[in-house]
């Protein structure tokens, strides 16, 4: 059976990182280097299945991938292979050096965590002082030097009160996009799970107000890890009587529908473990026995994923799923099953299946 093109690959470079942000999805975060991270030469059979499973953009992530020494030497790979390569950082070990180098390796987009707008509500997430100063200024530097810049935040309890400053913080600091993620309880954002994640009335109302940010068009929003925002904005513009928002399909910008786990994106571990996304902890297999373009194609865990049918709960009847899916992440933590219902939806579809999603 033919696979979907690969669209997104989020690649855990290394667990290490300077910082022990509350919702990591790790448990085991490092300071220093993990002996398990794929050597260099595990990592560039890797770049080569990733290009053969349909060229999809690359993210370099973490733990921290500027900590890994052998960086630079994995993004020419990656580029030589014909990937495009983006960076996701906590931006505080980028210096005016290192800012150089980065937009020398031909780097396409550095997108930096910001999750509070002050310095108090970053650093406490972050659990470092002194970290919203340090992510803010490799940021500058790096727009500064005509870098494509994305500001991560995580919207929890903590900071919901300020969205609106956080889109302004991203307007002033000439970001091209700003994507809003919700927690997903995995790794340590477990921990924090009954402090910090929103009801789902609350995250209903976030989702609303990103469909009215996008729609001002001064900066590219969207929500990640949560699906349902395409339900909203399908609800939205209906109610106003609008367009259906016309998304890219491709590049920095695509926006396709919902949950894409194992059906458009997949994340790998700093180990070589191949996962639907970095928040569902299901296997599908390892690059270190098997070619991750083997694995994109064959894993029966995928196969099953990109099947709606096989939806259970009111995501199974809902006319919305084949936009939104709903967060498998969250289905498997709520209730085990990886096809369940997504619990953090306020959203009650008809008993029987309508056909105007």
């Amino acid at each position: 059976m033919d696979a979907p093109d690969l669209r997104l690959l989020f690649w855990e470079l290394t667990a290490a990182c300077n910082l022990e942000c509350g919702h990591c999805r790790r448990l085991d975060v490092s300071r220093t280097l993990m002996k398990d991270d794929l050597t260099t030469g595990e990592a560039k059979g890797l770049i080569e299945g990733i290009a053969r499973a349909g060229k999809p953009i690359l993210v370099f992530s973490g733990g921290e991938p500027l900590m890994r020494p052998d960086l630079f030497e994995l993004v020419e790979h990656a580029r030589g292979q014909g990937l495009q390569v983006s960076l996701a950082t906590n931006g505080t070990l980028i210096d005016e050096a290192l800012a150089r180098q980065i937009v020398d390796a031909g780097i396409q987009r550095v997108a930096i965590s910001i999750d509070g707008a002050d310095a108090t509500t970053h650093d406490d997430f972050r659990r470092q002082p002194g970290s919203l100063a340090a992510a803010l200024a490799g940021f500058r530097r790096l727009r500064a030097l005509g870098m494509s810049m994305q500001i991560n935040c995580t919207v929890t309890k903590h900071n919901v009160h300020q969205v609106d400053d956080l889109y302004a913080l991203a307007l002033n600091e000439g970001a091209d996009a700003m994507h809003v993620f919700m927690l997903v309880p995995v790794g340590c954002g477990v921990t924090i799970a009954s402090t910090h994640m929103l009801p789902a009335t609350e995250y209903e109302r976030i989702l609303g107000w990103l469909y009215q940010r996008a729609q001002e068009k001064k900066i590219h929003c969207r929500a990640t890890c949560a699906p349902h925002y395409f339900r909203v904005i399908r609800q939205e513009a209906r109610r106003e009587g609008a367009q259906m928002p016309q998304y890219a399909r491709h590049g920095m910008a695509a926006m396709t529908k919902g949950c894409l786990a194992g059906s458009a994106i997949c994340f790998v571990s700093h180990k070589g473990q191949v996962f639907p996304c970095g928040y569902l902890p299901l296997e599908a297999g390892n690059v270190k026995k098997t070619p991750f373009d083997e694995i994109w194609r064959d894993s029966t865990l995928f196969h099953q994923l990109r099947d709606d049918t096989l939806l259970g709960g009111k995501c199974g009847r809902c006319e919305y799923r084949k936009v939104c899916m709903g967060c498998r992440a969250r289905a498997f933590y709520e209730t085990g099953d990886v096809m369940g219902e997504e619990p953090y939806c306020v959203y009650e579809p008809p008993m029987r299946e309508t056909a105007h999603a």
